[in-house]
């Protein structure tokens, strides 16, 4: 099987995943390794993510990371992980976040610079990235992630190309500037960042395909929460034809118990 590490050296779509089962059906699609998405698992655990309302309940770390080993268990090709801000502002708080994705069976895993709120400081956030990277090792695969496009009023494209170019001398090995849904800018971002570039695919209403964006060079693409965002949606429309409705023309496209025995058959035990 090709490393992680490796599958940079070329381009690959790595699609993301909230439980084990998720990953086993995404794994036996093809792709050379998968994403798990904090969203995705957040939201099979009945709470929110990301930029929360004041009072929402949010997912531990400690409560991730058991989703995460489930995940990392299950899969057969290696899996990167989605460890938000590091938990914690301080660098020391995310190098404990990468030691824990270590021992979870991460291949490798996105540290972002936004707390929830607001970015984080400019020079803080490359302290936060020299710390993961050192606590790292020469294997794991640290990606930087920097969340100016997404902010209600974005940052200039120019500030998040120069984060990502300062994470990478820190020592991130792929950069990624989510919330950039056009070829032109694609395109900047993969010319004037220092390293592998990772594409989210999915946020917003962007027809971009996967054959699109890495023909503009760009290394990896992920989906972040949007298939489990998808699964959700074709549970509640499976609920409203039935309450609304009686029919069950949802059960058409089930995949049925016998093949999924099959598939789950094949995954190997964990001691």
């Amino acid at each position: 099987m090709t490393s992680f590490r490796e599958l940079h050296a070329g381009s690959f779509v790595m699609p993301n995943a909230w439980d084990a089962g998720s990953a086993v059906i995404l794994a036996e699609a093809g792709f050379p390794a998968i994403a798990t998405t904090s969203a995705g698992i957040a939201f099979s655990l009945a709470k929110g993510d990301h930029t929360l309302p004041d009072g929402a309940p949010s997912v531990s770390r400690e409560t991730m990371f058991e989703r995460v080993q489930q995940i990392t268990e299950a899969s057969q090709v290696p899996v990167n992980g989605d460890l938000e801000d590091g938990y914690g502002e301080r660098p020391e708080e995310v190098a404990t976040t990468i030691r824990m994705a270590l021992e979870a069976g991460l291949a490798g895993g996105n540290i972002e610079d936004f707390d929830g709120r607001n970015l984080y400081d400019e020079a803080l956030s490359v302290e936060r990235i020299v710390a993961a990277r050192e606590a790292a090792g020469p294997d794991f695969v640290l990606t930087a992630r920097t969340d100016g496009q997404l902010l209600s009023s974005p940052t200039s494209l120019a500030d998040s190309i120069d984060r990502a170019n300062r994470y990478s001398e820190a020592g991130a090995d792929c950069l990624y500037v989510p919330g950039v849904n056009d070829l032109a800018t694609i395109a900047t971002l993969v010319k004037e960042i220092d390293g592998p570039l990772n594409v989210v695919l999915g946020l917003g209403t962007s027809t971009l395909t996967t054959h699109d964006v890495l023909a503009a060079g760009v290394t990896r693409i992920s989906l972040g929460g949007s298939i489990a965002r998808a699964a959700l949606a074709f549970i509640r429309s499976s609920a409203a034809e039935l309450a609304t409705q009686g029919t069950i023309t949802f059960a058409a496209n089930q995949i049925p118990q016998g093949e999924l025995n099959a598939l789950f058959a094949r995954q190997p035990t964990q001691a």
